[in-house]
């Protein structure tokens, strides 16, 4: 399986960029993950919301542009379905069984992801009702892809 994470913006805290090398480490023995960063539009504090509109859709475009028309797309946004790690694992093994091979994995920049971009989503996908950094959620995404193919092979991980 190849996962693409597709990410607005760079990743700025060394602590982060730690833990997401260590995830990347521990991923090789499962699937080819890269990431990939679009960057993102800068906007003053207070937009209108047509600006933020705006913002969202010129970073949906960069995130498009990324992806291949083969790939099954899961965006992260807040009001999307809510799977347990078990879950996610079998959506994973579900994905490669039927030859669902390239998955994008998006998140968005700090105000959320276009229209267009959830269009193309084949599924929505939140890990909470809280809203997350969106630099914070690569490391999360990462752990959790991995938690999944620990669960699909039947190895020990932490509970």
């Amino acid at each position: 399986m190849k996962i693409t994470i597709v990410a607005v913006g760079k990743l700025k805290e060394k602590y982060l960029k730690q833990g997401i090398q260590e995830y990347l480490k521990r991923l090789t023995a499962y699937a080819k993950v890269d990431i990939v960063e679009v960057a993102d539009e800068k906007a003053p504090e207070n937009l209108s919301e047509a600006e933020e509109n705006e913002v969202k859709r010129k970073e949906g475009r960069r995130i498009l542009s990324t992806i291949s028309q083969d790939t099954y797309v899961v965006t992260l946004e807040i009001n999307g379905k809510m799977l347990t790690s078990e879950q996610l694992s079998a959506k994973m093994d579900e994905l490669a069984t039927y030859g669902k091979s390239k998955v994008a994995f998006v998140i968005g920049g700090s105000l959320g992801i276009s229209e267009d971009v959830q269009k193309r989503s084949d599924l929505a996908l939140s890990f909470s009702k809280m809203t997350f950094p969106h630099q914070l959620m690569r490391m999360v995404l990462l752990e959790q892809v991995y938690r999944g193919f620990r669960i699909l092979r039947g190895e020990p991980y932490h509970k």
